[in-house]
């Protein structure tokens, strides 16, 4: 049975903003726009946009990881998921990898790639690092590997405005979002045929604006 049950949408549904930890209000959730090629973007629109969400986690050789304040002005793609994942996953991250090597090397060099582990159970610091490395040939971004507790995964996901992962962390989001220099996401992808070529086209759009 197919153990990685992440979400895959259909662009003209909503994605559900994860609950927050206890005591604490849900975020607003950001709808992806119904069709793909909206506006200047290949990938869905995000309405409204996101403001890139601040959290601290920790990184694969143990240091924290201030998301907001160390990726602020570059452009980010920031993922969750898991190491264990048979297919979306690591299919997400290829894609990712790829683009990267289709857009110019100063731009790729700018970027982010923040992957979140949902499977706090399993993926540490250096189980993450070696799947990273999967896919970080060629690829001049800085790819970076963050994982926590289950409250700090859960508060994360909800400043981003993805759904809550359950099922230990198998079932989750597959939204991949895209922030600009700007610090906003204005534009998310799911996984489809045309992955690669989405977001090498809006990483170079949004690193314009």
């Amino acid at each position: 049975m197919n153990r990685c049950r992440a979400v895959l949408l259909i662009l003209a549904l909503v994605v559900l903003a994860g609950c927050a930890s206890s005591g604490t209000a849900k975020p607003k959730p950001s709808e992806l726009n119904p069709g793909q090629g909206s506006g200047p973007y290949q990938g869905a629109g995000l309405t409204p946009a996101q403001p890139r969400p601040s959290f601290t986690l920790t990184d694969t050789a143990g240091k924290p990881f201030p998301f907001g304040t160390t990726t602020a002005g570059h452009p980010t793609l920031l993922y969750f998921g898991y190491t264990h994942c048979p297919d979306v996953c690591p299919a997400t991250m290829a894609d990712i990898s790829i683009a990267l090597k289709r857009v110019p090397a100063a731009l790729a060099a700018k970027t982010y790639v923040v992957f979140i582990t949902t499977d706090v159970k399993r993926d540490s610091g250096p189980v993450i690092a070696q799947w990273l490395a999967n896919f970080t040939d060629g690829a001049k971004a800085h790819f970076v590997g963050l994982r926590g507790t289950q409250d700090q995964i859960d508060a994360a996901q909800a400043a981003a405005h993805v759904s809550l992962a359950s099922d230990e962390g198998q079932t989750h989001s597959s939204e991949l979002l895209l922030y600009g220099p700007d610090d906003y996401a204005r534009v998310a992808f799911l996984q489809s045929t045309t992955l690669q070529k989405q977001i090498a086209h809006d990483l170079q759009v949004v690193a314009a604006a």
